[in-house]
């Protein structure tokens, strides 16, 4: 079992949980029910499928979760455009979250490179 508190991609997919609920605070108040809690839920996700990998006892599961969380990932950077192009976040605001989101993509690519290889 490994401790997912110790592991980079799980403290950046916290942080980006943090940016996102901030960010979503942004939206129209009738997409309380919407897209908030769509992006909300999907960012969630990603440190919380990359913790619960961790207590898998085989490799494969654990990197099963991983691509669940990186398709978590997707759904976030995915809505977070929506709502640029809704014109509900500046583009501007979205610029630090993205980064986070393509550096914690390339961290996921590669821990589930390293496990498939081993």
């Amino acid at each position: 079992m490994r401790n997912f508190r110790t592991l980079e991609i799980w403290k950046n997919g916290i942080t980006i949980v943090k940016q996102v609920y901030v960010l979503s605070q942004q939206l129209p108040s009738e997409e309380k029910f919407g897209l908030r809690s769509q992006v909300t839920r999907a960012a969630v996700s990603i440190p919380s499928n990359i913790a619960e990998g961790c207590s898998r006892n085989s490799d494969i599961e654990f990197k099963r979760f991983l691509e669940i969380a990186m398709g978590s990932l997707f759904e976030v950077e995915t809505q977070l455009i929506i709502s640029k192009e809704l014109k509900f976040i500046p583009e501007e605001n979205l610029k630090v979250i993205f980064e986070l989101i393509h550096k914690e993509a390339r961290m996921i690519n590669s821990l589930i490179s390293k496990i498939k290889n081993s």
